[in-house]
């Protein structure tokens, strides 16, 4: 109240429009002041009148704002900008502020004040109302608005240019619908504040004399020298530092070496593509592109490629407050549970959570952290990375990763054991491919065209997805297994196809997959490495597999995956009925045609190694199948013929 400017009224309020222009008395100050109007009070509320502290409100300030050049603001002391506070949230001492109050504490000051205006006959009575008191979100402290002169930098001038860049189409965001985000901070754009009361940061390169004089410079010596002030006088650097989204709007060119036109900022700047959260599009990215459009004339990147927010398993953010944090470390080299209470409990801002944060921890990871291993955490990230969403991470992911990885590991074992160096340099001419080679050559090929096609699209979840069902599917449950019938072919060059087919997979998969899973696919690649002749070398300096590795061959894909359907269809026959995996079992076949046939001629060693087959028996189209499970593959119908007795 001791700060008050003016008591506002509605415009449009009949009850008090007569009063507009009149002055009402401040209590306990001596002062008077004006009565406006504005749009900003509710008429409906309480008494209907506002008083209007400017100095001590943001609404109120900018009601200041719209009526500040009335003289009955301006005839006020300071324009009606009153401060009543120091820095501590005491009240001034200055001639302003009633003797009573000077230098109380804010809540002394109330109660006083409050008694005050009882004993003067001036306080009608005293009602309860909730409000929306700011709070320091670490101390709990009541935050008081306090004005006070900070340094602003005008921003429409670097806004138009910023968002120029992006509607035609210099700069593209990824997603394209983050750039709607962009706009509207930009389009909406207010002054930047940039300083800051914090320890850390770039000092405000501002200096004040002692009658408050403020001279900017690069450094105290180029002010003196500029101004001709002399050594002895006075000058006192500004306390505040730079925002520290200042600072770092400037990191694309000052890291570089930047004002200077160094060698790295020519080669360096603008980058491809920054990669960052939703969260920062304004303080961060935003900020970037204005000071890179000013300080260097050209977009510091072409592309945004904007990602989730990893949250926890429940969906909510990660925060120390919460005790939700996962340290990445934690995960890829495990925990015990003691450990990891201590950690997430320790140095809290908030200690009166700690005893909740326990109580969830021991309940969420009773066993402590199981280590899942580098490739493991990476490769759950990957897999979760749908464009702009939210990630919610669960180690039942990164659990089944890791055994992703272990597969990988236990394939790679199978592959070096049964391939020799020399099975590598086989000629086109020489190689005798079987079917099951031509499929799983078509197949990598797919998959290298899908993973290039969603690294280029930044869909890394896609990638990801690519990788794990070749790998887990197609090259491990299926290849390997059907290479151990083929590495048994009476022809040689048959046999050393396979073991070719084997290593060369292998080889590009590990390329393939590096860049999410660099750990396991290097160590398994220097293993490989001898295998096809590649000394000394790591596999980073590879090329990444080329989307044209193998020209497709539909025919052998159409034929193995009939034969994997075959396989699976006695598998689900043994499974219906209860007939033990290794038990060779006889199959009747009907309905078939000649396509069906030719497949089981070429098929039959594969299938009745996979499938555990006795025997394979064409039905004629007049006989009855015996009374037994089936299975069908198109229109061919799979019988097997123990009749009921297994």
């Amino acid at each position: 109240m001791l700060g008050d400017a003016a008591v506002a009224i509605h415009p449009n309020d009949e009850r008090y429009k007569h009063l507009l222009g009149e002055y009402v008395e401040l209590p306990l100050t001596g002062r008077r002041i004006p009565i406006i109007a504005d749009d900003y009070v509710d008429p409906e509320f309480g008494t209907g009148c506002v008083k209007i502290t400017p100095a001590h409100d943001f609404n109120d300030y900018e009601v200041w704002q719209r009526h500040k050049q009335s003289s009955a603001l301006m005839d006020l002391p300071h324009g009606g900008l009153i401060n009543v506070f120091t820095a501590q949230a005491a009240v001034l001492g200055d001639g302003l502020i009633p003797e009573a109050y000077r230098g109380l504490d804010r809540f002394e000051a109330r109660k006083r004040i409050v008694a005050d205006l009882d004993a003067l006959g001036l306080l009608e009575k005293i009602q309860d109302h909730k409000l929306m008191v700011p709070r320091g979100d670490r101390t709990g402290a009541i935050i008081e608005p306090l004005l006070t002169d900070q340094w602003y930098v005008r921003i429409e001038p670097l806004a138009k240019p910023a968002i120029h860049a992006v509607e035609t189409g210099a700069i593209k965001f990824v997603p394209d619908n983050w750039k709607n985000t962009y706009f509207e901070w930009m389009r909406n754009i207010q002054d930047w504040c940039i300083s800051r009361q914090i320890w850390w940061g770039h000092r405000i390169p501002a200096w004040y004399d002692l009658q408050g004089n403020v001279y900017v410079g690069h450094s105290e010596q180029a002010i003196r020298e500029k101004h001709q002030l002399p050594a002895d006088y006075h000058l006192k650097q500004d306390d505040d530092v730079l925002d520290t989204w200042f600072s770092s709007a400037l990191w694309p060119f000052s890291t570089l070496g930047w004002p200077e036109q160094t060698e790295k900022l020519a080669k360096h700047y603008p980058t491809s593509v920054l990669v960052t959260g939703f969260d920062i599009i304004f303080f961060w990215v935003a900020r970037m592109i204005m000071m890179g459009l000013k300080f260097q004339g050209e977009v510091p990147f072409k592309e945004v490629y904007i990602h989730g927010l990893v949250r926890d398993a429940e969906g909510q953010k990660m925060s120390k407050s919460k005790g939700n944090i996962l340290d990445p470390l934690d995960i890829i080299d495990g925990i015990d549970l003691e450990t990891l209470v201590a950690k997430r409990t320790s140095g809290m801002m908030q200690p009166h959570l700690m005893k909740k944060i326990e109580q969830a921890t021991r309940k969420d990871f009773p066993n402590g952290i199981s280590a899942y291993g580098t490739d493991a955490l990476r490769f759950t990230f990957a897999s979760l990375a749908s464009t702009g969403r939210d990630i919610r991470f669960d180690l039942a992911r990164t659990e089944g990763y890791r055994n992703f990885c272990n597969k990988l590991w236990n394939a790679s074992r199978f592959v070096l054991m049964n391939t020799e160096a020399h099975d590598i340099g086989l000629t086109n001419s020489d190689k005798k491919y079987t079917q099951v080679d031509a499929w799983i050559l078509t197949k990598l090929n797919e998959t290298i065209q899908a993973t290039r096609h969603a690294i280029d699209h930044y869909r890394f979840d896609l990638a990801a997805q690519a990788i794990y069902e070749f790998t887990w599917n197609a090259y491990c449950d299926w290849y390997i297994e059907l290479a151990k019938v083929s590495l048994q072919d009476a022809d040689p060059i048959v046999q050393q196809t396979t073991r070719h087919t084997l290593l060369t997979v292998l080889d590009a998969l590990l390329r393939l997959a590096h860049p999410i899973m660099p750990f396991i696919t290097e160590e398994i690649w220097q293993r490989v490495a001898s295998q096809l002749g590649i000394n000394g070398a790591t596999i980073m300096l590879q090329p990444y597999p080329d989307a044209n590795f193998y020209v497709a061959d539909t025919a052998a894909v159409a034929e193995t995956e009939w034969m994997m359907s075959f396989i699976l269809g006695v598998r689900r026959i043994r499974g219906e009925m209860n007939i033990e995996p290794g038990k060779p079992l006889p199959v009747l076949l009907k309905d078939g045609d000649e396509q069906d046939k030719k497949y089981i001629a070429n098929s039959e060693t594969y299938l009745k190694k996979l499938a555990r087959l006795s025997s394979i028996t064409w039905l004629a189209a007049a006989d009855n199948a015996p009374e037994s499970a089936i299975a069908l593959v198109d229109e061919l119908k799979i019988f097997n013929s123990y009749g009921g007795n297994y």
